[in-house]
């Protein structure tokens, strides 16, 4: 605390000083502070003498996050005279990495805890590689999520394999939750300490991964009403779904609900009487104990990962071919052997993670409930039908039954400011988030302007919430819709041709300061809006190709362009 006669010195201070004053007084102070206390936070760092160095930063990521990181992480070094370069890691040569000196990956996780696509080809070239790394210094930032059971495991499998190939690690490794901007902001503060020590030592700084930040809220509640958007003779099957609980459900547009599903009791009779298995016997993995049933409720037995489908192969003695083959898929093609006991099988599957929803509400306008669009995903294994374990769960799950749930914060996917345009872009269940988008600024009477580009397959099938959205542009809350119903005609019409279509009012948007919102499906919808995207800022603006993707690189790195993608 400041003394009576420094404090009246300071209180003087602010209330003459100047806007421009007081803002320069603030970026002294804290210039100040980094430069004597940043010996209390960063152990055997030597501050007087920089260090020139030329990192090669290097990500991988499914949805864009760690992408943005790189991209801002270069920015600043750029800010700070460090020479810096960001790949993604699917055009980078694994073998070339001995080559390097100073290497740092932004890693994300998916899963159940596997490599983004784009990353897999790279972790398994390396680890197959005969190559000596002992003159590479690394650090690892992993982004994941902690609600998932092998948090940040892309990260912890990179960071070991680097290590088993002899490089050093310049920092520990540092796992980053959902909400990772501070995170990732102290890894950048210890990353440039370290670059100063690697210059003056051969020790490097070492620090503890960061705790998973708390970024959701548990609740219990019932769905309470539950219909299909869809009309008879659609291909598809989408609910729309409301919950309700006894407690306020905190949440704000852009947010998704995670539920855990549970496999069905059919399912696990069928696996209890492949093993001739009591529901009730008492069976321990890692130290927790519980019956057979409660096991086979909560494990995961559908979607399994490349890891368990090599277990599962293994410990039966089978060749698994079908990547969606689940465990009883291949139960039924292998004959029970005396020796083999259902522990085993139990002990190699892991917790069902938690699957998320964007949500479709807005609790300024649906009175605390929480609504959910959900399409029942069907897909084909061996010429059989099957769905979706939560999609199923959800189409299932018995009304004024209680559900858990808990609300995961999206921090990355938000409404700007109330005067700001929005183009929304979101085809089928992609809708979501928009019409929570949608209700909020009407119910909190917002004066931006609001496009959506909405597709589905038919118009008369297929037009989830038409009424709501019929109602919004008669009110002025919509300012502009534009439909693609690709069944609808010969050649199929999708969203991005709606968007090369209005390239020019597009474009307008854009210069205009609009923000762009993408959600769906990210294979292949959200690539093919983005091309159509840059090619209507390439064309509208006489510009090459490079240069309009540079364009909406700078936009997604000023918040302005965001993406749900899944």
């Amino acid at each position: 605390m400041l003394s009576e006669i420094k404090l009246s010195l300071l209180q003087q201070l602010v209330q003459n000083a100047s806007t421009e004053e007081i803002i320069w007084t603030k970026g002294y102070l804290t210039g100040f502070l980094d430069k004597n206390q940043i010996g209390n936070t960063i152990p055997n760092v030597i501050t007087s003498t920089p260090v020139a160095v030329k990192p090669l930063i290097i990500y991988g990521t499914e949805t864009g996050n760690s992408k943005k990181v790189a991209s801002q992480l270069l920015a600043n070094f750029k800010k700070n005279k460090i020479q810096a370069k960001t790949v993604d890691v699917f055009q980078y040569d694994a073998t070339k990495l001995s080559k390097e000196n100073l290497v740092l990956f932004v890693m994300s996780t998916q899963g159940e805890g596997e490599f983004p696509q784009n990353a897999v080809a790279f972790y398994e070239n390396l680890k197959g590689a005969e190559v000596d790394l002992s003159k590479v210094s690394f650090a690892v930032l992993g982004l994941g999520d902690s609600s998932y059971p092998l948090f940040c495991n892309a990260g912890v499998l990179l960071d070991e394999v680097l290590a088993e190939k002899g490089a050093k690690r310049l920092l520990s490794l540092v796992k980053a939750d959902v909400d990772f901007a501070d995170t990732v902001s102290n890894w950048e503060t210890n990353l440039k300490a370290a670059f100063q020590n690697q210059g003056t030592s051969q020790e490097t700084v070492k620090t503890q991964s960061a705790n998973p930040t708390k970024h959701k809220q548990n609740y219990t509640g019932v769905i309470h009403h539950k219909v299909v958007l869809n009309d008879v003779g659609s291909n598809k099957k989408t609910y729309h779904i409301e919950i309700s609980s006894e407690d306020e459900i905190v949440y704000k547009p852009g947010d998704a609900l995670g539920i855990i599903p549970k496999n069905t009791a059919e399912e696990v009779a069928f696996i209890l009487n492949y093993f001739g298995s009591d529901a009730h016997q008492e069976i321990a993995v890692k130290d927790q104990k519980q019956t057979a049933e409660k096991w086979l409720l909560e494990r995961n037995i559908k979607g399994l990962s490349k890891r368990s489908f090599e277990q599962l192969a293994s410990l039966l003695q089978v060749e698994i071919n079908a990547e969606k083959e689940d465990l009883i898929d291949i139960l039924k093609n292998v004959e029970v052997s005396k020796d083999l006991k259902i522990e085993s099988v139990i002990e190699l599957l892991l917790p069902i993670a938690p699957r998320l929803y964007s949500i479709s509400s807005s609790s300024e306008a649906h009175n605390g409930e929480v609504h959910l669009t959900v399409n029942l995903n069907t897909f084909k294994v061996n010429e059989e039908v099957k769905t979706g374990l939560a999609s199923q769960f959800l189409a299932d799950f018995p009304l004024d039954t209680p559900i858990d749930f808990y609300i995961h914060k999206n921090n990355n996917f938000r409404l700007p400011e109330p005067d700001e345009k929005v183009i929304m872009i979101g085809p089928g269940t992609g809708i979501a988030p928009f019409r929570s988008f949608l209700a909020h600024r009407d119910a909190t009477a917002a004066e931006g302007e609001n496009w959506l580009f909405f597709g589905e397959q038919h118009f008369v099938l297929d037009f989830y919430y038409q009424t709501e959205i019929q109602e919004w542009l008669t009110t002025g809350v919509l300012t502009k819709l534009d439909t693609a119903f690709s069944r609808d005609q010969e050649r199929k019409i999708y969203v991005q041709d709606r968007i090369r279509e209005k390239a020019s009012e597009f474009n307008r948007w854009l210069e205009e300061g609009a923000n762009v919102y993408i959600c769906g499906q990210k294979n292949p919808m959200s690539q093919d809006v983005e091309e159509a995207i840059v090619a209507v800022i390439a064309q509208e603006r006489n510009i090459s190709v490079q240069a309009a993707k540079e364009v909406l690189e700078t936009l997604e790195n000023q918040g302005k362009y965001q993406k749900d993608v899944y």
